[in-house]
């Protein structure tokens, strides 16, 4: 089971006692400060909760997995996430 953005921006609301436009503004703002600090190199901490980085990845050499050729993977970035102390204390004692 998952929760989607609209129950999200739904519970958000309720429990912030917000309107669902509110809170949809506020998750939406967090997305693009998040997708603009990553794209900048920074790292977005959320104590407690979640640190989200940017990390490097090298160049490598991968297979297609339906012909078996070499393909060569360039360099690029990937997000890396980890969970804060709360939220690893909140998910091992359920």
């Amino acid at each position: 089971m998952s929760v989607n953005r609209t129950e999200l921006v739904a519970e958000i609301a309720k429990r912030a006692a917000l309107s669902k436009t509110e809170a949809d503004a506020a998750l939406s703002a967090f997305q693009d400060i998040l997708i603009e600090s990553l794209k900048n190199g920074e790292t977005v901490k959320v104590t407690g909760l979640m640190n989200v980085e940017r990390v490097s990845r090298a160049a490598r050499t991968g297979r297609n997995p339906r012909t078996g050729e070499e393909i060569k993977i360039p360099a690029g970035f990937g997000v890396k996430i980890s969970a804060g102390s709360t939220l690893k204390k909140a998910v091992s004692n359920k």
